[in-house]
């Protein structure tokens, strides 16, 4: 059976998608992280990645090793890129997402934010004790600046060259 009126994406649109919410969420999860590690530069490295594992596993996690703490950075790539997803969805939907990145996104970074300690956190295998922790003003900022902002600017970015190619024709359509 065949569906009249409905047509697959573009390959070039979907591979646009998909370009705008890897670049958006690895350089998300990286700025992100980087800010954690910096601004928490006393604590092991490791054993931050390994905290971000005990959601997953449990408070247990905290002890585990090198494995651990790679799972721990997977999960923390894993939660940008679904960042990233989420906007690049909803500025398909609400443009203004993308005429104005720099008022989005650290807007955006404050929904992340909200979603993480409100739904995510408490949700895992080792909720936090309360809300907001001790530190959260470090790590809003870190959502605000080094999370919502790069996705708002680089799915803003391939939005312009999304709208650039479609605009002239193509030619396998002539």
């Amino acid at each position: 059976m065949h569906n009249v009126g409905v047509s697959p994406p573009a390959p070039s649109s979907v591979s646009r998608a998909v370009r705008a919410i890897v670049c958006a969420g690895l350089l998300a999860g990286a700025l992100d992280i980087g800010y954690v590690f910096v601004y928490f530069h006393r604590a092991d490295p490791l054993a931050i990645l390994r905290g971000i594992a005990a959601g997953l596993l449990g408070p247990g996690a905290r002890q585990g090793g090198l494995g651990t703490a790679a799972l721990g950075l997977a999960c923390h790539f894993t939660i940008a890129l679904g960042a990233a997803a989420v906007f690049y969805a909803a500025s398909r939907k609400f443009a203004v997402l993308v005429r104005r990145p720099w008022v989005a996104g650290p807007l955006y970074g404050a929904v992340v934010w909200l979603v993480m300690n409100l739904v995510v956190l408490p949700l895992s295998a080792n909720p936090p004790k309360s809300f907001p922790a001790p530190n959260w003003i470090p790590i809003l900022v870190a959502h605000l600046t080094c999370v919502g902002l790069p996705i708002a600017l680089v799915v803003a970015r391939c939005a312009k060259v999304g709208t650039d190619s479609a605009s002239s024709p193509d030619p396998q359509q002539a």
